[in-house]
């Protein structure tokens, strides 16, 4: 059984991954971590597969899709006793192929939902929690994408359409059906994947903004490097999943393992090096052994301190909250 003092570190999509790793890389550098996850089955088992003591970890159920099970999860943990130290959002889904939108229980486009609305609802709720901590190194780690900052190539790919948000209009307008997009504009899958992850730097830059200076908090996000075999693509064409990963790495040299990915998260959420607050940390898009991590530049949708600010404000309408933490 896990002492309840022992600094822990919650992991969003846990079970499989670069949230697995990131968690078996937590583990050796002598963190409780909790794994938090859709399915508990999957979630115990992947843990033993890569070599997880039960004393390493503990499985707790989370589906971001549901704002109530956020709240159930953040009830659950308080219950538990722990000793909060990181939050690491990390759970995405990704749907290229669908033509039409899926919705959440809640009435919100699935990727968004989850991707977006279920991990601001969640670092809105344990802010309180990294507050009170006793911990004195205390951070949130917000995953983001290449695909998701114009900045870089990756993000530049029109296919189906770069990111964008828009004036928030989708938002703006209560985002329920038939609204589908943030921009309020015609469903594209890809592009709602794409646009969840800028909200997910954008929502960092204002946790940043917000909370740094008043609590302390390390809020950063990160891009690990192109990890194309991860069971993120596990809904794209078969061919896809077979081709991209041999592109990467023989043509572009981008890519990076699973492993490896989990390692640099675990970097971020804990070497001292990584404490600066409000930086979008990356190793590029291609790799060189050895090659140390770097803050990225992100795009002027990216750094738009006003639209984060609406964004913020928006989703907290969305999810049902308002602001509980001091600025």
């Amino acid at each position: 059984m896990a002492d309840t003092n022992q600094p822990t570190v919650i992991v969003t999509g846990a079970s499989s991954g670069v949230g697995l790793y990131a968690t078996k890389a937590l583990a050796k550098k002598g963190c409780h971590v909790v794994m938090a996850c859709r399915n508990l089955p999957k979630a115990e088992a992947a843990a033993k597969e890569v070599g997880l003591q039960p004393d390493q970890y503990t499985v707790m159920r989370l589906d971001l899709a549901s704002l109530q099970s956020v709240r159930d999860f953040v009830d659950a943990f308080r219950a538990s006793g722990k000793t909060l130290k990181s939050l690491v959002c990390n759970a995405a889904v990704y749907l290229p192929l669908e033509k039409d939108p899926q919705y959440s229980e809640d009435g919100y486009e699935i990727s968004v939902a989850t991707n977006h609305l279920g991990h601001f609802l969640l670092c809105h709720l344990m802010l309180d929690d990294l507050k009170k901590s006793s911990v004195d190194d205390k951070r949130l780690i917000i995953l983001g994408t290449v695909t998701a900052n114009r900045k870089e190539l990756g993000g530049k790919i029109p296919i189906p359409a770069p990111p964008d948000l828009g004036n928030l209009e989708g938002f703006e307008q209560g985002f329920k059906a038939p609204i589908s997009m943030i921009d309020g504009k015609k469903f594209k899958s890809g592009k709602a994947y794409k646009d969840s992850k800028l909200c997910n730097m954008l929502t960092t830059r204002e946790l940043h903004r917000r909370y740094h200076d008043a609590t302390g908090i390390t809020f950063n996000s990160l891009y690990p490097g192109c990890v194309a075999d991860t069971p993120l693509f596990r809904n794209h064409f078969k061919a896809f999943r077979t081709i991209f990963p041999w592109f990467q790495k023989n043509i572009t040299g981008g890519y990076v393992s699973q492993e490896l990915a989990g390692e640099r998260v675990a970097m971020v959420v804990v070497d001292p090096e990584f404490k600066q607050s409000g930086y979008h940390w990356s190793w590029g898009n291609r790799q060189q052994q050895g090659r140390q991590a770097f803050v990225q530049e992100l795009s002027a949708e990216g750094s738009d301190d006003l639209k984060a600010k609406r964004l913020w404000e928006l989703s907290e309408r969305l999810v049902g909250v308002a602001s509980m933490v001091s600025t």
